[in-house]
């Protein structure tokens, strides 16, 4: 959508300005209930897709941090460029979405570290391009954050807070590779394995959270069982970053984690509408 506009959200969402795509039903709705509805939809929508903004920012340095070291690197240099076009393009529709004052300064900071951040992530790979990249990361992390908090706040509806708990777990799958493979490519500082064990725990913290909403659907459920499989043996290996040996393992298990909390995430989003 070209132009911006302003939706009418009830009185739950009056503070919401936000617009998502102009065929949606909310345009077309026959009464007032069913236009709250549909806003509610597209506000989860958004919420969903400014969150994986958090998951890009980890996915990018990941990857560049994997070419580095020598692993995986087919795939790696192939999800990094992906990774590149997909936060991209997702930005220029984050700015076309939001007509919020406040999350629309935010968003143009973004774009400015993305422009270092793409630069840098395509430079060869030396420690001082690596602890940058890492370091650009983190600010286009904690903006990607706040652009969902402001979300979740200005929207005040329960589904946008599922969403973005269940979105964050992508983010933290990947950025619990990229401190891993941070400390095996030179960075052994107490700040990589601190930061890379704190995000283990929060995964746990939320994946238990997710596992006891009462809302979800046996689908949901079936898939988040999936997860806590697959977590329940993998989580002790990313425990032993000082330890190290297992980069191709820690690659794989991360992005099969990734790619399910994504389906989840996706079924959450359903729920809304």
């Amino acid at each position: 959508m070209k132009t911006r506009s302003v939706k009418k959200m009830g009185l739950a969402l009056a503070a919401v300005m936000v617009v998502m795509g102009a065929n949606t039903t909310a345009l077309h709705a026959s009464s007032p209930k069913a236009a709250s509805q549909s806003a509610v939809a597209d506000m989860v929508k958004l919420v969903n897709i400014a969150g994986k903004q958090r998951m890009l920012s980890q996915r990018i340095a990941k990857d560049y941090l994997y070419i580095g070291k020598k692993v995986a690197v087919s795939k790696a240099k192939r999800q990094l460029q992906e990774s590149i076009t997909e936060i991209v393009k997702t930005h220029q529709l984050l700015v076309k979405s939001i007509n919020d004052p406040e999350i629309q300064n935010l968003l143009s900071f973004v774009e400015l570290s993305m422009e270092d951040f793409k630069a840098t992530a395509n430079e060869p790979f030396n420690l001082d391009n690596a602890q940058l990249v890492i370091d650009l990361s983190e600010s286009m992390l904690e903006g990607s954050q706040y652009v969902v908090d402001s979300l979740k706040e200005k929207a005040k509806v329960k589904e946008s807070i599922v969403v973005g708990k269940a979105g964050k777990q992508r983010m933290l799958a990947q950025r619990i590779a990229k401190y891993y493979i941070a400390y095996q490519a030179g960075i052994k500082d107490k700040n990589t394995v601190d930061q890379m064990k704190a995000a283990v725990s929060e995964f746990s913290a939320a994946h238990k959270a997710l596992m006891a909403n009462p809302n979800n659907t046996p689908e949901i459920n079936r898939r988040l069982n999936e997860v806590d499989r697959l977590w329940k043996i993998v989580y002790k290996f990313y425990l032993n970053i000082e330890k190290g040996g297992l980069p191709l393992i820690v690659f794989n298990t991360t992005d099969d984690i990734t790619n399910k909390m994504n389906k989840i995430t996706q079924l959450y989003v359903s729920l809304s509408k």
